[in-house]
């Protein structure tokens, strides 16, 4: 019986193979623009006038419906940011700081800007360390008014608005305060963040925000409002970003930083002022890659390990094949040697980005890696010529129908930053004091190595791993996509780039394939599930040392949009719960 029944399902899967199947749908009217891909496991969502993806379904509705009236990609990204101080608090806000990338169609033109936070003008290299000279990293360090650095949330929104937007302000504000003043139905991953979060607590602003009267938990479905963050918001609708940095809003975070040991000033907010910077460009199978440059390592470092990856046939060896993997644990360590020794804000710093990002260097690098071997940390070093943001950092894309696209990495650093809300304002404060390197000799808190270069310095900008990449052919816009994740959003956003462009992949199928990550320190490759242990095997006959991630959620999320054939797709990774794509239509 059971070898009849063998004989009959092996009669169907010949028969069925000789039916010639189209791989794709195609879309009607239009013989040259593929819908579906059935050769994929995971499928984008479309749409034909724009796209948007982020870490929250609601958010990415709101940037959604202002594509749908009108607005461009830059409103929509600027109203997205402003809503997810909202709706997403453990990451979204107005209280930290982050790196966007735009493409504006209009000027053909690709901008980085920088909204980075900055230290503090009393900030000092000692401040976190005691009379011993050692480092101490306690409740003050993490999850305090003077672990706070100076927020450029707002600025950055709003600056892209005031200068390549469509829409007013107040206009790209007014759904974030429609959510804040009547509130949003909690979520099973709301709920969840503040149940574990009990460290608001600890903050009477925090508690009062965040928790019922009772000081009890926000159950699911119930309704959660923000009036003190409402009023942050029409504050800044009414009388502009100087509501903030000069005005009523920055009075009342001054006020709460003076009763509470904190550093930041009126002068400080007052002088807090927008970069915006060339990207970081390099180019990978004849396709244009911008990034973010520094202070943000993750642009440079991302093209650097596509210059090393180029010198290989990664597509003939195969997505998630041993020696592909090895490849890219090898040039991952090179490429963090030199993250934790160059990389510094360049407005303090010389950092040596063009050679970095050469196609020689990175021959060179090619020509000391094995295939047969992998090399130690120890047998690496920075080359002649770290730091990080916890894993709830948020990224989202943006695309419009002229070929506008905005992707936003913003962060408060750890979740919910320092735990810090600013009385009778509703922020939330961003700690990104810790993304600081306490002294070049000592790893951070999360085993990263630093430099000189990016020690506590008054106005200085942190190094960050944060960058939005955008992936150009024939100088249009194609892919922009970017992730959270700390030291993990370099390698993720890696591994997405050659997932599309070396291994063919929809971006669907690009952002739920698994990663590896290795960031030279510690010498672990960390492997997530789903990596078949045959090919771990064969990473450990090649001596790299395996890690297995415990979570998922730790190898970032990438959120993802991409224009081609006249179609725009939209993918959230699924390693967090409650992002969405959008399409417009």
């Amino acid at each position: 019986m059971v070898r009849e029944f063998c004989k009959i399902m092996v009669a169907m899967v010949s028969a069925l193979a000789a039916i010639s199947l189209p791989t794709s749908i195609i879309a009607q009217g239009s013989a040259s623009q593929p819908l579906f891909e059935y050769s994929a496991i995971n499928h984008p969502v479309m749409g034909r006038s724009g796209m948007v993806a982020s870490h929250n379904v609601l958010s990415s509705k709101i940037a959604a419906e202002i594509l749908s009236n009108g607005g461009n990609a830059i409103d929509a990204g600027a109203a997205l940011g402003f809503a997810l101080a909202v709706t997403l608090p453990r990451a979204g806000n107005i209280g930290g700081g982050g790196f966007m990338l735009l493409h504006v169609a209009k000027l053909n033109k690709t901008i980085a800007i920088d909204f980075r936070e900055t230290a503090p003008s009393a900030a000092r290299q000692e401040m976190f360390f005691d009379d011993d000279g050692n480092v101490v990293l306690d409740e003050t360090y993490r999850f305090s008014h003077k672990s706070s650095a100076i927020p450029g949330s707002v600025a950055g929104l709003a600056h892209i608005v005031e200068e390549y937007g469509t829409m007013t302000l107040a206009e790209v504000l007014a759904p974030a305060i429609r959510l804040a003043r009547d509130g949003i139905e909690v979520t099973y991953d709301l709920a969840a963040d503040l149940a574990f979060s009990q460290r608001l607590k600890n903050n009477p602003a925090s508690l009062r925000k965040f928790y019922k009267p009772d000081g009890s938990n926000y159950e699911v479905g119930e309704i959660f409002k923000q009036p003190d963050l409402a009023w942050t918001l029409s504050e800044i609708a009414a009388e502009g970003v100087d509501a903030f940095y000069r005005g009523s809003v920055a009075e009342k975070i001054v006020a709460d930083m003076e009763a509470h040991n904190g550093l930041i000033t009126l002068d400080d907010l007052a002088n807090y002022e927008v970069v915006e910077r060339e990207p970081v460009r390099g180019t990978y199978r004849g396709y244009d890659i911008a990034a973010m440059p520094a202070p943000s390592s993750g642009g440079t470092h991302v093209i650097q390990m596509l210059n090393i990856l180029e010198n290989f046939p990664l597509a003939d060896m195969g997505a998630e094949s041993a020696d592909a993997l090895h490849l890219m644990a090898e040039a991952m360590k090179f490429s963090y040697a030199d993250r934790s020794k160059y990389l510094g804000d360049p407005d303090f710093v010389g950092v040596p980005t063009e050679t970095l990002v050469s196609k020689s260097y990175a021959k060179d690098i090619a020509s000391k890696i094995s295939m047969d071997k992998a090399l130690s940390s120890d047998e690496i070093a920075p080359g002649d010529l770290a730091i990080y943001e916890s894993d709830e950092t948020t990224h989202y894309s943006v695309v419009d129908s002229e070929g506008n696209m905005v992707g936003n990495t913003y962060t408060l650093m750890f979740s919910f930053g320092s735990g810090v809300v600013i009385e009778g304002t509703g922020i939330l404060m961003n700690n990104n004091m810790g993304n600081f390197t306490l002294r070049s000799d000592i790893p951070d808190a999360f085993g990263l190595m630093g430099s000189e270069n990016n020690l506590i310095r008054p106005n200085r900008r942190p190094v960050s791993s944060m960058s939005p990449v955008l992936v150009s052919r024939d100088n249009k816009p194609v892919l922009m996509t970017g992730s959270p994740g700390g030291s993990k959003i370099i390698s993720a956003n890696m591994q997405m780039i050659l997932n599309v462009l070396e291994f063919g992949m929809n971006i669907a199928d690009a952002s739920v394939a698994p990663r590896i990550h290795h960031q030279w320190r510690p010498d672990a490759l960390e492997i997530e599930s789903g990596i078949s242990p045959d090919t771990v095997s064969l990473l450990m006959d090649k001596g790299q040392s395996i890690k297995f991630s415990q979570r998922s959620v730790n190898m970032g999320s990438l959120q993802t949009v991409m224009w081609k054939d006249g179609f725009f797709y939209g993918f959230s990774d699924p390693r967090r719960p409650g992002a969405g794509a959008i399409g417009v239509d």
